[in-house]
């Protein structure tokens, strides 16, 4: 087997956009300052152990619970756009939990790192590249997510309160856009 550099970094660069990792800075240090604290390990093991998973058993699963890859996107949608009103609006619509553990896993393991756009994206690249590229593309991805995760109160720090916010607004949008891409561009396959 041949190694083509070119397909990993096509596989790596989608995943990262999909991911959108720093994108999600503004919504993950407001989740830490809920709840107290990320466990950052934990939250990319959790994410990159979901999106192996699909890599592997996506369709298949979906099909055992009677669900398919659209009704997925929908209810991630959802989820999204709650947490992107949240932000805009300065409203707290997912109450705080002291427990950092289970914040961990929901909302940040899921939906915001291996949402319902990462997990089709992983899906749908199968078609086109071998899963060795894409496993490699998820490892990639996932190291990047554990360091922005580790480095957030430096983050935190450099952007200031005021950078923060204005971020944190201006992402927020643009997460309303993109759950109601998501919900449209699937919700439209409910009426056939």
């Amino acid at each position: 087997m041949t190694f083509h550099l070119d397909q990993l970094l096509t596989v790596t660069f989608t995943l990262f956009a999909v991911i959108d990792i720093v994108g999600s800075i503004p919504l993950l240090i407001s989740l830490k300052d809920k709840m107290g604290a990320i466990r950052s390990i934990q939250a990319t093991l959790v994410s990159g152990a979901l999106m192996i998973l699909f890599l592997y058993a996506g369709q298949p699963f979906l099909s055992i619970l009677g669900l398919d890859v659209r009704s997925f996107a929908v209810g991630g949608s959802v989820v999204i756009f709650l947490l992107g009103l949240e932000m805009v609006l300065g409203h707290e619509i997912f109450k705080g939990d002291s427990n950092a553990q289970s914040g961990t896993v929901v909302p940040i393991a899921f939906p915001i790192i291996a949402g319902s756009g990462t997990l089709t994206t992983i899906m749908s690249l199968k078609a086109n590249f071998e899963e060795s590229y894409i496993l490699s593309g998820i490892l990639i991805n996932l190291v990047v997510v554990y360091i922005v995760l580790k480095s957030l109160k430096f983050i935190e720090h450099l952007l200031g309160p005021a950078g923060l916010l204005a971020i944190r607004k201006f992402f927020g949008v643009i997460l309303l856009a993109i759950a109601v891409k998501i919900f449209s561009t699937n919700i439209a396959a409910f009426g056939k």
